[in-house]
């Protein structure tokens, strides 16, 4: 309900003037109808201010009350919602619009100066420190849309056109005005300028915020704390950045965790990204990116689902041209300690990374490998992630680890470890592997492949974990095709494959955290072109559609690689056919569990029992190691395993029973 307001009556302005208060212009003092002037009180006016009631009181930590008011504070063409507490600010506010049940208390300066937009349409020069990748920021900025204005560049005329609609956007959200949203809470902090404050933000003991936005609301509240400097940024939804957090042109997405002193500049922060200690230069941290060691730098590079170890960095400086280099981990790799990478370079899909790697790397066709240094040599070792316990393992952790409370999540999110893009790498590394090994020929002791080392055991076995894991998927999405299907014919049998989705056939993307057809991507950027989609909430939805269409999308895509990988069409399958699928997918679902068990097995040998049992014998060593850690067979990820082989086993006789007895 809009808000009436009055003059001060005579005898308000005598009680203020009593209660040393003071303006340049009483007659631009406005208050509401429920105003008294008790709670008021070494307060000057200046502009045109507005204020509501102060009748409600604040419970603050330790038990403290207070109640509303305002106390030596200047305040400059101001409006103070109902029930507000503003008191003990150095300096002034200026130029601001306060919400209802708002703390501020013991601060420096809160002042608009001049038209702001906030942080709304500033560049982030991510990738390249010198530009050529700039990102227009704004409040709503997804992953998704982030990816398109970085590495969709050689469509001049698709990234003009999104800078046109993030202009509009910033225009609309620019300013003479700032806004404090009610129930902020403001306290021991210095200098905010040009930053406007959302809905149940908490600011405690900021050092400096200039130029941005925390769009901060109560179902999922923002963060700020001791020592934080940010210049040029956007801050989402329940997002935290305390302990001395330095943050310039950067902008952090949903549920996002930095502290502990982590300095960022001109980067990109997506959902449940978490940095620590470190620093980043010029990254696009995509959803679930973590750094939390004081000797890590990410600079120049695309993550996501990524884990940097301690005294993990890159270079993208070769001393030539300037900082011009950049680099892909893409999604779910790790870095080990201290290891390196010199950029240009590209690690495939949750791989892991150890050592220093100086030759330019590319393993993007080579999904779930190690990348190991040995001797000064860089070592490839195929697929051999696919079998370990800690890939699992992070790919279940994911989703629960999803932080965002907000209602309207900005971040589209798929957490499927087999998906039509990360099987098309592994059809890729089949393909180059055996292109090696004829090449080379099959009795050599190793393969060069672009400038690292495969040994001949490693690509052999590479090429059966890769067989094994597109097995899993193309058998897992073929069974579930029978669920909730009434089937007792082989025309039933058919018809329960039958998609008439092209859509899906093709390449395969992961934009940041989003899987789908590179078909379905260009067909919206040809439609931002034409200017068929005309605003940028236009882009967010055509991206959610796309999510929503996955699994029709994934059928399609399987339907082909069904026919290229087990040599059958499933237009004309018959339950002979099936129950053969069926019984390799069971074997290769054994199998790969099978190996999980048995890595899994390796944290419960003796050398994992070093350092237990300090002071006691070996079965000491033994009782206190299970203490800590428990035992192998109870331990919940292999129970997990366990019941997996169980239950898709059974799964599997189940289907094979169900089909011999068709007719």
């Amino acid at each position: 309900m809009e808000r009436i307001y009055r003059n001060l009556s005579k005898a308000e302005i005598n009680q203020l003037e009593r209660q040393t208060c003071s303006a340049d212009d009483w007659s631009k003092v406005f208050v509401s109808q429920y105003f008294i002037s008790e709670h008021i009180d070494h307060v000057h006016f200046s502009g045109k201010v507005y204020l509501g009631s102060f009748n409600g009181e604040f419970d603050l930590p330790g038990g403290m009350h207070k109640k509303a008011g305002l106390h030596h504070v200047t305040l400059h063409n101001v409006t103070v919602g109902d029930d507000c507490c503003i008191e003990n600010i150095q300096n002034y506010v200026a130029n601001y619009i306060i919400g209802d049940h708002t703390f501020i208390n013991n601060c420096g300066m809160i002042v608009v100066d001049g038209t702001s937009s906030f942080g709304n349409g500033l560049t982030v020069s991510v990738l390249n420190e010198t530009g050529g990748r700039e990102v227009y920021i704004y409040n709503e900025l997804s992953a998704q849309q982030a990816y398109i204005q970085t590495f969709y560049r050689h469509r001049p005329s698709l990234i003009t056109r999104l800078k046109e609609l993030t202009e509009d956007y910033a225009r609309q959200h620019t300013s003479n005005y700032g806004v404090i949203g009610s129930h902020a809470f403001i306290m021991n902090s210095g200098y905010i300028q040009n930053v406007c404050i959302g809905d149940y933000s908490s600011i405690i003991g900021a050092s400096r915020l200039q130029n941005g936005t925390l769009n901060s609301n109560e179902s999922a509240p923002v963060t700020i704390g001791y020592g934080v400097i940010c210049e040029d940024f956007i801050i989402s939804s329940g997002s935290s950045l305390t302990d001395g957090v330095a943050l310039e042109r950067c902008f952090v997405g949903q549920a996002c965790s930095l502290g502990h002193f982590f300095s960022a500049s001109n980067s990109l922060f997506f959902s449940n990204c978490l940095g620590e200690n470190g620093e980043s230069c010029a990254i696009f941290a995509g959803p679930y990116t973590v750094t939390h060691h004081k000797s890590t730098l990410l600079i120049a590079g695309m993550f996501s689902f990524m884990n940097a170890g301690s005294g993990a960095n890159q270079s993208n400086h070769m001393y030539k041209l300037g900082p011009i280099h950049q680099g892909t981990l893409e999604r779910g790799v790790k870095t080990a300690s201290d290891s390196y990478i010199l950029w240009p370079a590209c690690v495939g899909v949750f791989s892991l990374v150890m050592g220093r790697h100086v030759n330019h790397p590319d393993t993007s066709d080579m999904p779930f490998s190690y990348l190991i240094e040995q001797a000064g040599s860089s070592y490839l070792v195929p697929a051999v992630n696919l079998r370990s316990v800690g890939t699992i393992r992070d790919v279940k952790k994911w989703p629960k680890r999803d932080k965002r409370t907000d209602p309207h999540c900005l971040d589209i999110i798929n957490y499927s470890l087999f998906n039509p893009f990360t099987v098309q790498k592994m059809f890729a590394g089949i393909l180059r592997l055996k292109e090696l090994r004829q090449i080379t020929g099959e009795n050599v002791e190793s393969y060069l492949y672009q400038d690292m080392k495969i040994t001949n055991s490693a690509l052999n076995n590479g090429i059966d974990y890769y067989e094994i894991g597109i097995t899993k998927y193309l058998g897992t999405c073929l069974i579930h095709r029978f669920d909730g299907k009434e089937i007792h014919t082989e025309e039933d049998l058919r018809a329960c494959f039958h998609s008439d989705n092209e859509q899906g056939i093709g390449e395969w993307v992961d934009v940041s955290g989003l899987i789908v057809p590179k078909s379905a991507v260009d067909k919206l950027l040809d439609d931002i072109e034409s200017k068929s989609v005309n605003s940028l909430s236009e882009v967010a939805e055509a991206f959610v559609d796309m999510n929503n269409q996955y699994r029709n999308y994934e059928w399609q895509w399987v339907c082909v690689h069904f026919k290229k990988f087990f040599g059958l069409d499933l237009n004309t399958i018959t339950k002979a056919d099936v129950i053969k699928v069926i019984s390799r997918w069971k074997d290769a679902v054994v199998k790969l569990d099978t190996m999980l068990y048995n890595d899994a097995k390796k944290e419960f040998s003796s050398v994992s029992m070093t350092g237990f049992g300090m002071d006691g014998n070996i079965e000491d060593k033994k009782n206190d190691f299970e203490q800590v850690r428990g035992d192998f067979d109870s331990n919940p990820f292999v129970m997990d395993v366990v019941v997996h082989i169980k239950h898709k086993t059974a799964r599997a006789d189940e289907l094979i029973d169900m089909l011999n007895k068709m007719n």
